[in-house]
């Protein structure tokens, strides 16, 4: 696995460098803590190099804890998808574990809860619980069932457990306070009735911890000592401790809030990834369009281009928007490096030059990377008959214009010298084919008399070219905040697919997850479903951003 560099201070580091100068604390764990209930995104990734960075910057551990407190929404097939896109990103948790492995651990805490008087069951239902909570300028008010015994409680809670009542019919609530200005600490639910089988633990339970009442105590359970978690959970810190505090533990971990990755042209929700993908607006989870891992993945950003990404963006304690431009140029920093350059003709037109030798064919020897010596050289073949982008020729050129037209001539990369000397078009004026004429002198792209040419251009052979499926990926939306109204900003741009696509011979063997900086015309890789008998090629990003 690649090694994982630890860059620039920030507040967090401030933080613990403060507690550990004082003792707080001796040692640091941190936990990357997802809710395996859909596929990891590129917020996500932000918090995943934030946990593993900061136990490896001090020498510390990080746990991988999958918090399977909601059982109707989460999947076996989310965990692997999760373990999958974090090694993948570089990093290796210390141990992989489950809330659900401390729901008899919870389960008495809530107990206890319930015998100090700090908790209670409550019959009112979800709506009615809402409007006795109050607004945040106004106190709630409290339940009519706050006050019932310890006995009764214990009592209907383990009924409860048992499975004696429906869904939704009681809940168990912490007692703390209607009045406090503080939302989240008016009596909260802390477990909720759920007749419904869970992935790890089956049929054992009926009744299921909330998230906020499950997340502490596993965190003091584990020994964890920075709670590290993003903005939105500031306002419940009062509460993280207040768990903490009532059940008793000696060493609490410390939560600390970054803020969240927000990025413009996507849309992160995974109510509305689940959703584009149940409607078939994208064809899965792992759509190179969508900025999950996986996608991201599928497109062909290396693991180090997120991690750069996620550096540049920094730790911050006030929520912003990043431009998706950053992450493409990350990927552009990161791939142009180190994909090995190769000759595609996404739009072919044939050129034939016709003062080649008749049935000859030749190699050339080509770079596989200018700045890396080191990587060698790739042979390609040429021969009377070849491929240019159509985009290579005007038959009426405008100004400016240093590629093909009759009378111009250009460097074919690595070969010859050829003249534009004629075309030929079809009955609607569409040119089909360009004859030319080249200079044998000028191999590897050099005139022997000095003469220069200002176009070069990228081009394959027709005698051994490989056709593809290239798929160029786009922005999903059009504009920079899609909202709850995403479905009306889809960039109808955002795949282009293009069938007959021609490839320089030495890629007829293209794996899976091989990349390439195609020249002239951008990064890409061979997608999942590549085959040696139909391969399909996505683009990554383009050189250059087109977007303004």
């Amino acid at each position: 696995m690649e090694e994982v560099v630890t860059k620039a201070s920030n507040f967090i580091y401030d933080f613990i460098d403060e507690d550990l100068e004082n003792g707080v604390n001796t040692r640091v764990q941190t936990r990357f803590p997802p809710e395996p209930n859909g596929y990891l995104h590129i917020g996500h990734a932000k918090a995943i190099c934030i946990d593993f960075m900061t136990a490896k910057k001090y020498g510390g551990i990080c746990n991988l804890r999958l918090d399977d407190t909601n059982p109707s929404k989460e999947d076996v097939e989310y965990v692997d998808a999760i373990k999958e896109d974090i090694e993948w990103l570089g990093f290796k948790w210390e141990k992989c574990l489950y809330a659900s492995s401390y729901f008899d651990f919870i389960y008495e805490c809530a107990i206890k809860l319930i015998k100090k008087g700090k908790a209670y069951v409550c019959d009112l239902s979800v709506d009615e619980i809402r409007e006795y909570r109050g607004t945040l300028t106004e106190p709630g008010k409290n339940s009519p069932y706050r006050d019932r015994s310890v006995e009764e409680n214990l009592d209907l809670f383990e009924r409860m457990t048992k499975g004696e009542f429906p869904d939704g019919s009681k809940v168990l609530r912490a007692k703390i306070d209607m009045a406090s200005p503080n939302i989240n600490m008016r009596d909260p639910v802390i477990y909720r009735i759920a007749h419904v089988s869970h992935h790890q633990t089956g049929d054992k339970w009926c009744v299921y911890p909330m998230y906020d009442f499950a997340h502490p105590l596993s965190d003091a359970k584990e020994n964890v000592t920075y709670s590290l978690c993003s903005l939105e959970f500031e306002n419940h810190r009062p509460l993280y401790n207040w768990f903490i505090n009532e059940i008793g533990f000696e060493e609490p971990p410390r939560q600390i809030e970054f803020a969240r990755l927000n990025l413009n042209y996507c849309v992160t929700s995974k109510r509305k990834c689940l959703e584009m993908v149940e409607k078939g607006i994208v064809s899965g989870w792992d759509d190179p369009r969508m900025v999950t891992l996986s996608g991201i993945r599928r497109r062909g950003y290396p693991a180090a281009a997120v991690r750069d990404f996620i550096e540049r963006v920094g730790v911050a304690k006030a929520n912003s928007v990043v431009d998706y431009g950053l992450l493409e140029a990350c990927a552009r920093d990161a791939l142009g490096d180190t994909a090995p350059r190769a000759m595609a003709v996404l739009r072919p037109l044939k050129v034939i030059i016709d003062n080649y030798p008749e049935g000859q064919s030749e190699e050339i020897e080509v770079e596989v990377h200018p700045d890396h010596p080191e990587m060698g050289t790739r042979t390609v073949t040429f021969s009377k008959e070849i491929y240019v982008e159509q985009d290579d020729f005007m038959a009426e050129p405008v100004k400016k214009y240093f590629r093909l037209y009759p009378g111009n001539e250009v460097r074919l990369k690595g070969a010859y010298f050829v003249r534009c000397e004629s075309y030929e078009a079809d009955e609607n004026g569409n040119v089909t084919c360009l004859h030319c004429t080249y200079d044998p002198e000028s191999k590897g792209g050099n005139s022997p008399d000095g003469r220069k040419v200002k176009g070069t251009l990228h081009w394959v052979n027709a005698a051994d070219c490989v056709k593809a499926e290239v798929r160029l990926y786009d922005r999903l939306f059009n504009v920079e905040d899609p909202g709850d109204n995403y479905e009306e900003h889809f960039n109808p741009e955002s795949l282009v697919v293009l069938k007959g696509c021609l490839l320089e011979g030495g890629l007829r063997d293209v794996k899976p997850g091989d990349v390439f900086q195609f020249m002239r015309q951008g990064y890409f890789c061979a997608d999942k479903d590549s085959t040696p008998d139909n391969i399909i090629i996505n683009r990554t990003v383009a050189l250059n951003s087109s977007w303004k």
